[in-house]
Formats: C-alpha cells, structure tokens, sequence
C-alpha cells in the first residue's frame, strides 16, 4: 500500500469490492445477515473505516465456510446479529465512533470552561 493509497482510500475501495463480490457469491440468507453485519459494525469504525476491515474479512469468511459446509446461518449466528456484532467489536461497552466523539467534545467544553472560570 502506497502513501497515495492510504491518504485517498483507494486501497479501502479496491478492498471493500473484493468483499462485496465475495458477498455475492453467498446464498441469499448469508447476503442478508451480512447486510445486517455491516450496518452494526459500521458504529465500531473509526474515521476511516481501516480498523474494521480485518473484522469484517473475518465475519465474511466465516460466513463463507459456514455456507460452504451446508450450514444454516441461524446454526452459526443465532438470532442476535447485533450481539454478534457487539461481541466482534470488542465486546458490550465496545466504544464507537460516537462515544469517541462525544468524549472529545466534553474535553474541549471542559477546556473551554477552565479558561473562562480561572
């Protein structure tokens, strides 16, 4: 991966292609939980998206072996999608984009309000 690549993404779109063909090779259950993967995970990226990428190869591939050797995905994932989801990110109380956001905001107010108050 080049400078230019990581700067402009375009290493993150050539990527996320690749997983989307590979996503459309599943049968069309596994299509719509991974559809339903994506949409939990996405709180869970940073900025870019780049640390979400290895977890989201990993839940794709999952899916594949798991359609591959006959599986239901309802033998593999369950019901809760969005549990799974919680439990790929880190677990429950996982930060995301939002907590992360929201704990520099109250710094910066914090920061500002010393100023004004000292």
């Amino acid at each position: 991966m080049t400078f230019w690549e990581t700067v402009t993404g375009s290493d993150l779109t050539r990527e996320w292609k690749v997983f989307e063909a590979r996503a459309e090779e599943l049968p069309a259950d596994y299509r719509a939980v991974w559809e339903q993967i994506k949409v939990h995970l996405f709180p869970y990226a940073g900025f870019t998206g780049r640390s979400l990428m290895p977890v989201l190869d990993g839940a794709l591939g999952l899916l594949e072996e798991s359609a591959a050797d006959g599986q239901s995905v309802h033998e593999v994932l369950g019901d809760d999608i969005k549990g799974f989801c919680v439990a790929l990110a880190g677990g429950e109380g996982a930060r995301s984009y939002r907590d992360r956001w929201r704990e520099q905001l109250n710094r910066n107010v914090a920061r500002k309000l010393a100023r004004l108050g000292g």
